[in-house]
C-alpha cells in the first residue's frame, strides 16, 4: 500500500464534475487499499476519488471510524435520490485543511449506488452517515463544503482559501514540469 497525494483546493481536477464508471480499473482493489490508507493518514472518515486525482466517480468511507456499528464501505456511482430534513454541523475537508465551518445538509438521504461487484443498492443514510455521503457526492460534483457556507462566511476564509489554491497551483506545476 501507499500513500496517494490529496489534491487541495483550486486543483482543477476538484472543481470538475467526475466521470462514471463503466468498467473498474484491473488495480482497482489496490486503489481502493491506497485510498484508506491515505484517507486513515490524514485522519479523515471519507475520501473521493478526485481527491487523489482519478477523475471517476467513486468514494471511500469508514464509518466505524466514527460508532462500532458503522462500516467500511465503497461507493461508486453514487447518487442521491432524496433528502429529508436540515441540520447544520461544523465539517472538515482533506482537500481544504484547517478550515472547519458550520455547513447545512440533510439529516437523512436516500442513496443509489454500485459497490466493488458493481451491483446496485439503495439504502438510507441518516445524522453522520448521510454528512459524509453528502459531503462526498459533492465532491464527485465539483462542489467544495465551503461552497455550501454563506457569503459572508467565504469572505471571513477568502485568503487562505486564496492560499491554498496557489499552494495546489504549484504542486500542479511540479509534477507536470
Amino acid at each position: 500500500m501507499s500513500l496517494l497525494s490529496i489534491q487541495l483546493y483550486g486543483s482543477p481536477i476538484l472543481n470538475s464534475k467526475t466521470a462514471k464508471v463503466e468498467t473498474l480499473p484491473p488495480d482497482f482493489s489496490t486503489i481502493l487499499d491506497d485510498m484508506f490508507e491515505t484517507m486513515y493518514a490524514d485522519d479523515g472518515i471519507g475520501l473521493s476519488a478526485n481527491q487523489v486525482g482519478i477523475p471517476l466517480s467513486f468514494f471511500v468511507a469508514d464509518f466505524s471510524l466514527h460508532d462500532e456499528t458503522g462500516r467500511k464501505m465503497v461507493f461508486i456511482n453514487p447518487e442521491i435520490l432524496e433528502y429529508q430534513g436540515e441540520v447544520a454541523a461544523e465539517e472538515g475537508c482533506l482537500s481544504v485543511p484547517e478550515i472547519r465551518e458550520e455547513v447545512i445538509r440533510a439529516e437523512k438521504v436516500k442513496v443509489r449506488y454500485q459497490d466493488v461487484e458493481l451491483n446496485v443498492h439503495t439504502e438510507e443514510f441518516s445524522g453522520y452517515y448521510a454528512r459524509v455521503v453528502q459531503h462526498e457526492t459533492d465532491h464527485l460534483s465539483g462542489i467544495y463544503f465551503v461552497d455550501r457556507i454563506s457569503r459572508l462566511k467565504r469572505s471571513f476564509i477568502a485568503s487562505k482559501l486564496k492560499r491554498l489554491a496557489g499552494d495546489a497551483k504549484k504542486r500542479l506545476t511540479i509534477q507536470v514540469g
